[in-house]
């Protein structure tokens, strides 16, 4: 190939032979060219979603939160607890839970899918709400990614983000099965 290359070089010197040489060089280079790649038959991966399932990576901490005994926030009642409800629904794992204050308007509240469980955690991506607790009128929302974790052997997981709605810190528990208020 490069032997033609320099041999056409040579011919351009001549009159009207460059536009011969443009053509030729053109075609030279087109048949170096790499024929086009086929199309990909299989699909493009899908983003990671919620709704794919729990990623268990403690199938023993997975039983306990599947048992867990009740749910509580200290400003309503610690021996009183909540009702929780965790379920398994098609390999997601879904918690909804609530406390009532008993003599006053407290409550709090949580709904969502658990997006993770390992040995001494679990992350919530859902709704915690907390009404009229410790102080009448507050109101605290959120629906984002919580962390949930065991500290120093409790027979709780407890809610890592402390002071996320309003300054105070509230502490919020899911109890594992056979612990006693």
């Amino acid at each position: 190939m490069a032997v033609r290359i320099a041999r056409a070089a040579q011919v351009l010197h001549k009159p009207g032979m460059r536009c011969l040489f443009s053509i030729a060089l053109l075609a030279a280079l087109a048949g170096c060219a790499a024929a086009p790649s086929a199309p990909e038959t299989s699909p493009p991966p899908r983003p990671a979603t919620a709704t794919e399932g729990t990623k268990i990576l403690d199938r023993d901490a997975a039983a306990k939160l599947l048992a867990a005994d009740g749910v509580t926030l200290q400003w309503i009642d610690w021996n009183h607890r909540g009702q929780v409800n965790v379920r398994d629904e098609g390999g997601t794992i879904r918690l909804t839970g609530a406390q009532a204050q008993s003599d006053g308007p407290g409550r709090l509240f949580l709904d969502g899918e658990v997006s993770e469980i390992g040995a001494d955690y679990f992350i919530f991506d859902g709704t915690i709400r907390i009404d009229e607790t410790p102080d009448p009128g507050r109101h605290c929302e959120a629906h984002k990614l919580w962390h949930f974790a065991v500290t120093q052997n409790r027979p709780y997981w407890r809610l890592r983000e402390f002071e996320w709605c309003d300054g105070l810190t509230d502490y919020v528990d899911v109890y594992m099965p056979g612990t006693k208020p």
